[in-house]
């Protein structure tokens, strides 16, 4: 059994893709998924996954509960551990060009019970991430309303259940209706193309983009700096504030990177991806660290972070400042709308992993399924759609937030040890972008990340062994069994 669990796919030399190639491992006259993304497109996908909860969302909750203004020390970590992370993913992304991000990797080099592990890491971190997206969307649409007296009242716009030291209590909530919504509108976008999907998301992050320049080049004319003291606020009372807070918040905020690993996701429909590939997801890694940073800077400057620990604090700080009120409005349209293009990468990631699994014969043929119109995995986007939907109708953002952390931060460790262990056992594979002086960057990408993960383990371990527990037994039952590397 252990020689099975740590049998590898064969790898293929990447060669040169053509754009009307078929999709790996397809059947003749079976339907596909087709290369039609471009290097452009695949940068704005990173961007339209990475600039949304991070900047919307989790800014002023990583300040309020952890961090303080030193926050931004907090993006600079976590952008570290990404950029050592992101450079492994676009050395695999060029060499392997195919669907299915770290679970394909972790496939070719560790093995199959590692790539099944991963595999299910990455179902936890998408379909948790479109719903903790899903929760700030909601808030933010209700901050709009509210400027017309049209705020849905808090029984249908926040979830019936809090979470806090491992107990579920009642909020008094019902479900939240708006979260709900967006999934299944987005999701439905999914199901119909990924060019159609692409055109979207560009649409959209080019207004988001602009209105955070905007709020960067306003806001910070209202900055005071004695909002930024103490730059790193002591340990008080119940709060974890300190250098533990900053590190602390590293992991938090580790999921509003995890944008370019949705890009490699898509590498199956790339025009060009051993050039395309490293391009997409080291530029929009590039961006967003940068906008992150100055971003937290400005609001930290502008309030007090103890209150920014709202779901929507970008639109809480403006209120402060009545002559910004045309901007308040503009930031909540724009994180609406920037929102909306994060759910709708990660609903267009997560059915592809599962597209890649199905066709290796871990999970069930129908997740392999692709539409004949729309060349989309349509079977998968309808379920996954409907568990992501749930999940942000009913479920806090904090407990979301820091189970996505945790998924990604595994994925992301193992990568980093694919790269380097693939150095030693493969050295002649042709390899068209690599990661320089990897001997160096992936034990540290790879030590970066396992810390960080430890960080939110140690509070939610019992929630993560579970989600394991239950992979568990659907690979021994299912998967296992039926794993087409050991049944030819």
């Amino acid at each position: 059994m252990l020689k099975n669990l740590l049998a590898t796919k064969p790898i293929a030399p990447a060669g040169h893709v053509d754009a009307g190639e078929p999709f790996e491992g397809s059947l003749e006259g079976e339907p596909t998924l087709q290369r039609t993304l471009t290097g452009t497109q695949l940068i704005m996908l990173g961007i339209g996954a990475v600039i949304g909860a991070g900047i919307f969302v989790l800014t002023g909750q990583a300040a309020a509960e952890y961090a303080g203004p030193a926050v931004m020390l907090s993006f600079i970590l976590a952008g570290i551990a990404c950029a050592f992370a992101g450079l492994c993913y676009a050395e695999f992304a060029a060499m392997l060009p195919v669907s299915g991000s770290a679970y394909s990797y972790s496939y070719a080099t560790l093995g199959e019970g590692v790539a099944w592990f991963i595999g299910w890491c990455l179902v936890l971190e998408y379909l948790f991430a479109s719903s903790t997206v899903a929760v700030g969307w909601s808030g933010y649409l209700n901050a709009f309303l509210s400027n017309f007296d049209l705020a849905l009242p808090t029984a249908l716009a926040s979830a019936p259940f809090a979470y806090d030291n491992g107990t579920f209590s009642h909020t008094g909530g019902i479900v939240n209706l708006p979260a709900v919504l967006i999934i299944a509108a987005v999701s439905a976008v999914g199901y119909v193309g990924i060019t159609q999907s692409a055109f979207v998301n560009s649409i959209i992050v080019a207004i988001k983009v602009s209105v955070i320049v905007l709020f960067i080049a306003f806001g910070i004319q209202y900055i005071d700096p004695a909002n930024w003291e103490p730059f790193i606020p002591p340990s008080e009372g119940g709060n974890t504030y300190g250098v533990a807070g900053v590190l602390r918040a590293a992991s938090v905020v580790f999921f509003a990177y995890i944008g370019f690993d949705a890009v490699s996701t898509a590498a199956g429909e790339a025009k060009n991806p051993q050039k395309d590939m490293p391009i997409g997801i080291l530029g929009s890694l590039a961006v967003c660290t940068v906008l992150y940073i100055v971003m937290c800077a400005v609001l930290t400057g502008m309030m007090d972070f103890r209150l920014l620990g709202t779901p929507e604090p970008v639109s809480t700080a403006l209120n402060n400042y009545p002559s910004l009120g045309w901007l308040q409005t503009l930031v909540e349209l724009a994180a609406i709308a920037g929102l909306s293009s994060v759910i709708l990468v990660m609903l267009m990631a997560q059915p592809r992993i599962f597209y890649s699994m199905s066709r290796d014969g871990l999970m069930p043929k129908l997740f392999g399924k692709v539409h004949r119109k729309y060349h989309t995995p349509y079977i998968g986007t309808v379920i996954v759609g409907i568990i992501a939907a749930a999940l942000a109708g009913l479920m806090p953002l904090g407990l979301l937030g820091d189970i996505v952390s945790m998924g990604t931060l595994l994925a992301f460790a193992t990568v980093c040890a694919g790269v380097l262990v693939l150095r030693f056992t493969k050295p002649d594979l042709p390899r068209p972008f690599r990661v320089p002086l990897a001997i160096v960057i992936c034990p540290l990408g790879f030590v970066a990340c396992l810390y960080l993960f430890s960080l939110p383990f140690a509070e939610h371990w019992h929630l993560l062994v579970g989600w394991i527990i239950i992979g568990a037994l659907i690979y021994g039952l299912y998967g296992y069994r039926h794993s087409k590397l050991r049944n030819g």
